[in-house]
C-alpha cells in the first residue's frame, strides 16, 4: 500500500481528535454544514439552470459554428490554430462541452499532435468564466460585472495565444 491510501483516514482521525479536544460536537457540526450546503444548492439552482440553458441554446442555434468560422482568420493571425476556434468560444461557457471538443481533437489529430497539445494547455489554463460568474457572483450579491467578465475574456484569449506559443516552442 502507498502512503496516499492513508492520507484521508489519518485526516479524519486527526479531525475527530481535534474536535474531541476542543469539545465540539463533530456530528452536529457536520449536520449543520450539510444543512447549509443544501440551502446553498437551492439558492444557486436557478442560476445553474439559466447558464445550462444558455449554453445549450448557444450550441443548438448554430451560433457557435458561425462565430467559429467568422473568427478563424483572427485566431490564425494571432497564432491560434483554426481548429481550436470552437474550443476557445465554448470554454468560457461550458467545461463539459469544451472537454468533448478536446476529445474530438484527440480523435481527429492524435493526442501528441501540436493541435492536441494546444487544446490541452488551453483547457487546463482557462476557466468557465460565465459558469463561475453565475455561481459565485450570485452568492456574493455582486451585480456589477462591467469589468470582471470582459477582463476575464481578454485574459482567456491572451492565455490561449501564449499556450499555443509555448506549445510551438516546446
Amino acid at each position: 500500500m502507498t502512503l496516499s491510501a492513508f492520507i484521508i483516514p489519518v485526516l479524519l482521525i486527526c479531525l475527530l481528535l481535534y474536535s474531541w479536544r476542543k469539545k465540539v460536537n463533530a456530528y452536529g457540526a457536520f449536520i449543520d454544514g450539510a444543512k447549509g450546503a443544501f440551502d446553498l444548492c437551492l439558492d444557486i439552482f436557478p442560476f445553474l439552470v439559466a447558464i445550462f440553458v444558455a449554453v445549450e441554446l448557444f450550441n443548438a442555434s448554430g451560433l457557435t459554428d458561425s462565430l467559429s468560422t467568422l473568427l478563424k482568420p483572427v485566431f490564425e493571425f494571432v497564432g491560434i490554430p483554426a481548429e481550436l476556434s470552437k474550443l476557445i468560444l465554448l470554454r468560457p461557457f461550458s467545461g463539459s462541452a469544451s472537454l468533448a471538443l478536446v476529445e474530438e481533437i484527440f480523435a481527429d489529430y492524435g493526442p501528441d499532435s501540436y493541435i492536441a497539445r494546444c487544446a490541452s494547455v488551453i483547457m487546463g489554463s482557462s476557466e468557465t468564466i460565465f459558469y463561475v460568474a453565475t455561481i459565485y457572483f450570485s452568492q456574493t450579491k455582486v451585480k456589477k460585472l462591467l469589468y470582471a467578465i470582459p477582463v476575464a475574456l481578454v485574459c482567456t484569449i491572451i492565455g490561449a495565444i501564449v499556450s499555443c506559443l509555448i506549445c510551438r516552442i516546446i
